[in-house]
């Protein structure tokens, strides 16, 4: 592969992480732009491809029939040639806890371009269904993926065994439902009134004995009824993994279509599940309190999907990530759009025009 047709993107742009792999490759799909991506995580720790971004480069590459330079753990340059078709059926093997919600990211967006097969169906073996510093998939389930399909693109996920660190091994069904029509354009600035706060608390099975469910579903409810009056429903299944681990997340519906969400939450050694419980009430609770219709952990994915919308979308966050900026200094290297970020007393307002 020669450099001559490709767009350059600097991998230590921004936050200088896997993000930027991620979304370089969904957008080069998207958009049929050639792409080389240098300096790949050049300020991190241990600098170059890991093993969770090789794998979603070469299942995004044979999914929609791209050219992928060779590459492996450790690579700091990729080249990438955007194929024209798309697979309408893929199996992936995980052999580590690598988080599949990352893993589906640049796939998500490259099937945005796209209105054939009718479906895509993705099975993954192995894997994680909860990760530090990621979307969990019951958080995509109930948070970004509604938000997808009120805008029109629909994406069902079937978890039929889930992963914890260290060992993984989730069975997953992904099926994407290409566009039928244009993208609808987003405005979620205001947060509306909300009626319920739900919750869903999954646990393994060698957590039982100690009810680390019913603790956690308890602390989460007394802290939410405290501090709002909004009803609750909180569930907690106790689930067969090959490792132990717990993962939660609160999310209310309001009635302007907006989806807020405590974020995934993970259980770690010492620390308790009336702690867990406590937190992830009070992520959801400042964002109700402070009338914040979009998540931080939403808005950077939301971001390619706003740039792809043909008209002036809008977003009230609480916060400006680091994730967030760095997929709108990657959205100008695609496209000709324009954004602005209005700094307000206690939010921020990103539009994309």
């Amino acid at each position: 592969m020669t450099s001559q047709h490709y767009l350059e993107i600097d991998g230590s742009l921004g936050e200088g992480g896997g993000a930027i792999i991620r979304i370089g490759a969904g957008f080069s799909i998207l958009f049929k732009r050639p792409i080389r991506i240098k300096n790949i995580r050049a300020n991190r720790s241990k600098p170059g491809l890991r093993m969770q971004h090789l794998m979603g480069l070469k299942t995004l590459s044979e999914l929609t029939n791209s050219e992928l330079s060779n590459c492996e753990v450790g690579t700091k340059e990729i080249y990438l040639n955007p194929g024209y078709s798309l697979k309408d059926h893929i199996q992936v093997e995980i052999s580590t806890a690598g988080n599949i919600g990352l893993l589906l990211q640049p796939i998500q967006l490259a099937c945005l371009g796209v209105n054939s097969p009718d479906n895509i169906e993705i099975i993954i073996n192995g894997g994680g269904t909860f990760g530090k510093w990621a979307p969990g998939l019951n958080y995509l389930k109930e948070v970004t993926y509604k938000i997808f399909k009120k805008h029109g693109f629909r994406i069902d996920i079937d978890i039929q065994k889930h992963g914890f660190y260290p060992k993984g091994g989730a069975l997953v069904k992904c099926t994407l439902h290409p566009l039928k029509n244009s993208v609808k354009p987003l405005c979620l600035t205001e947060l509306g009134n909300i009626d319920l706060i739900q919750g869903k608390i999954i646990s393994t099975t060698q957590l039982k004995q100690k009810k680390v469910g019913e603790r956690i579903k308890e602390s989460a409810q007394n802290q939410l009824k405290k501090e709002l009056k909004i009803d609750v429903e909180i569930e907690y299944r106790y689930v067969n993994a090959l490792s132990p681990g717990v993962g939660l997340y609160l999310w209310a519906n309001s009635e302007t279509g907006a989806c807020i969400s405590s974020g995934t939450i993970l259980g770690e050694r010492n620390i308790t599940s009336e702690y867990l419980g406590k937190l992830a009430a009070n992520e959801l609770i400042k964002y109700i309190k402070k009338q914040i219709p979009v998540d931080n952990y939403l808005s950077d994915q939301l971001i390619p999907f706003m740039g792809f919308a043909k008209e002036t979308s809008r977003i009230k966050v609480l916060e400006l990530t680091n994730h967030s900026k760095t997929n709108l200094e990657l959205m100008k290297l695609f496209l000709k759009r324009n954004y602005t970020i209005k700094k307000k007393k206690d939010h921020y307002i990103i539009e994309i025009q």
